[in-house]
Parts: C-alpha cells; sequence; structure tokens
C-alpha cells in the first residue's frame, strides 16, 4: 500500500482534510455496531427491574441521547472529519446471548462525503454511557468491539453480515 492510498495524508505526508467540493451531493447512510458484555449481575438487574433505571435515569434513554449527541460532535472529535449535517440519528439496543448489548448507531445524510465516522462514534458513546450508567455494579463491564456494519451512497457500499438478538 502506497502512502498516496491515504487521502487524509498530502504529497508533503503533512495531515489534509480531504477536499469534497466538487463531489456531488447524495443520501449516505451507515451503521455501526459496539459490543458491550455485561457481567451476570449486571445482565440479570437490566432484564428484572424497573425497566433498567439507574440513579442517574434511564440507561438506555441517556445512552440514546449521548450516541446522537456524539454522532452530531464528531467533526469535533475527530480532526479532519467534515462537518456534516445529518439527516437522522437512530440508536437502538438489542440483547444477545446471556450477557451482550448490540449498540447500533445509523446515521443518514444528504452530503458529499460518507458518514461512517458518525455512526462508529455515536456507538461508541452509546456503549459508553451505558460503562458509566452500570459501573456502580461491577467495573467488570467489556466494550468489546466496535466496527462498520453497512454504509451506503457515494463511491462505494459496503455491507457485513451481523447477527440480530433480542431488541431492549
Amino acid at each position: 500500500m502506497a502512502v498516496s492510498d491515504f487521502t487524509h495524508l498530502g504529497k508533503d505526508l503533512l495531515p489534509n482534510m480531504v477536499d469534497v467540493g466538487q463531489k456531488k451531493a447524495t443520501e449516505r447512510i451507515a451503521v455501526a455496531r459496539t459490543m458491550v458484555k455485561l457481567p451476570d449481575e449486571i445482565f440479570s438487574k437490566l432484564n428484572s427491574t424497573a425497566s433498567k433505571r439507574s440513579s442517574k435515569g434511564s440507561i438506555f434513554d441517556v445512552a440514546v441521547i449521548a450516541g446522537t449527541q456524539a454522532a452530531k460532535k464528531t467533526a469535533d472529535l475527530i480532526p479532519l472529519c467534515h462537518i456534516i449535517p445529518l439527516d437522522s440519528v437512530k440508536i437502538d439496543f438489542r440483547r444477545e446471548g446471556d450477557q451482550r448489548i448490540i449498540v447500533e448507531c445509523r446515521v443518514k445524510a444528504t452530503f458529499k462525503t460518507g458518514v461512517e465516522m458518525e455512526a462508529l462514534v455515536g456507538s461508541s458513546v452509546a456503549a459508553l454511557t451505558i460503562y458509566d450508567m452500570c459501573k456502580a455494579l461491577s467495573h467488570e463491564i467489556v466494550i468489546e468491539e466496535t466496527k462498520l456494519i453497512e454504509k451506503t451512497g457515494g463511491k462505494s457500499d459496503y455491507f457485513s453480515k451481523t447477527q440480530r438478538g433480542e431488541r431492549y
């Protein structure tokens, strides 16, 4: 792989923001997933308590708000990302197996560049918020992976195989 393959490096090898000025605005959609593994004591409480509340509020409601805010602020967090006017951000949670929660973030925009980073940041921050809301019960929470599941629009589409679990 040549250095020129890295779109965020200029000919002088200095970082630069990709110029999207000549690109056509199209609908862009990206979905990212973050897996959170919870210890048994937390997972059982989430399944049985007055619907997933903590002293800080509803765990999943707060995580939705945090993930949505994070997706909207991606350009503030990742230095070379474009400021993208997002059409929508949707955060969803599913249970997978006995200990995992899948956090999925779907982002849509009509713009000149993709929204993969916004989806990845949204799912990551929503997962971190679950950690924050549950850490009083255990610090054995593990955020296992964050990955792009799909992206459409732009130069190329991408689709990953996903597993579907029971929705929270």
